[in-house]
């Protein structure tokens, strides 16, 4: 089989440098696209030109909240990739600007430069009458990105894990200072996790085959686990023991409210009220062969992949020995 040559097509991805984004990166290169990454300080974006060959990846400066510099960003291209999201709102970074504006003014973007095909990066969860303000902008960001464009695909990951994540890394962190961790709602949310590197492969290979199908893609791995068994894992594979302490929602959300003035808070009110809906692929996409499994991507488990990365909250980093 030859491989088909994608060295004459051009993909900016929108954010293209964060956790998420390099793993595309990395499935885009391999497979001889040209890559434009559009993000807001490019003189940080250095680590990507190693994915790709000389000249292959290119960093430039856009900022979603700007529409003119998307427009300089998504010129050329033959594809468009919005990556572009925040887990917590901070000055002009609001949930509103980011997720729904942000998403409206890169799919415009898009059209406007003649794309054939671009992709919005949504969650699973993302609904227009939800409690959190979260999802709700991520759904308006995907109302608004079709609107603009006819056929843009929806991209709805599980909670995200990889070397840089902000899930067990998270949690990982917290075990090594605290004698236990909550168990918010009782921990018993359902998650699916799913691998960062899946999902690059996903978005590289809808636009290797430039289907811009307007669906929705609903993304998670091949196991579903509670926040109790994540947690449970976490402390496993870091050699720690820690209590888990029931938390109920109301308190919860009590302690969100006063947190999340706080820089880095560990917990916002808004993430409660994501807690108190599970976060795991639907039937219907599933059904419809709307997932990773569906696009031929044998999705990787937590085992195979987080353990490589969490060693290093054990007590004696790789050296520990763990039961």
């Amino acid at each position: 089989m030859t491989q088909t040559d994608n060295s004459g097509r051009l993909i900016t991805l929108i954010g293209g440098s964060g956790f998420l984004g390099r793993h595309a990166v990395r499935a885009l290169a391999r497979r001889g696209f040209r890559i434009r990454v559009a993000v807001r300080r490019p003189d940080l974006a250095g680590h990507l030109q190693p994915l790709g060959s000389v000249g292959q990846i290119m960093p430039v400066q856009a900022n979603v909240r700007y529409p003119a510099s998307l427009a300089a960003a998504c010129e050329g291209a033959d594809a468009v990739v919005n990556f572009v999201g925040v887990l917590q709102p901070g000055g002009a970074q609001s949930f509103a600007a980011v997720h729904a504006f942000g998403a409206e003014a890169c799919a415009r973007a898009a059209h406007e430069a003649g794309a054939k095909s671009f992709i919005q990066i949504s969650a699973i969860g993302a609904d227009a009458n939800s409690a959190s303000a979260y999802a709700r902008t991520k759904a308006e960001g995907e109302a608004r990105a079709r609107a603009q464009f006819a056929n843009a695909e929806v991209l709805r990951p599980s909670v995200v894990f990889g070397p840089e994540d902000d899930f067990f890394n998270r949690f990982a962190t917290m075990a090594r200072f605290s004698p236990a961790l909550p168990l918010i709602g009782g921990g018993q949310t359902r998650f699916q996790p799913v691998f960062a590197g899946d999902v690059g492969e996903a978005i590289a290979q809808l636009i290797e085959a430039q289907a811009a199908d307007g669906k929705t893609y609903e993304l998670g791995g091949p196991e579903v686990l509670t926040f109790r068994q994540l947690l449970e894992f976490v402390l496993k594979v870091t050699g720690r023991k820690r209590l888990l302490a029931p938390l109920p929602f109301p308190v919860a959300n009590i302690m969100g409210t006063v947190m999340q003035y706080l820089p880095g808070a560990p917990i916002t009110a808004d993430q409660v009220e994501l807690l108190k809906s599970d976060n795991v692929v639907s039937a219907e996409a599933a059904k419809s062969g709307l997932t990773l499994e569906g696009l031929g991507i044998q999705p990787k488990a937590i085992e195979a992949i987080v353990p490589a990365y969490l060693y290093r909250y054990r007590k004696a980093g790789q050296f520990t020995k763990i039961d």
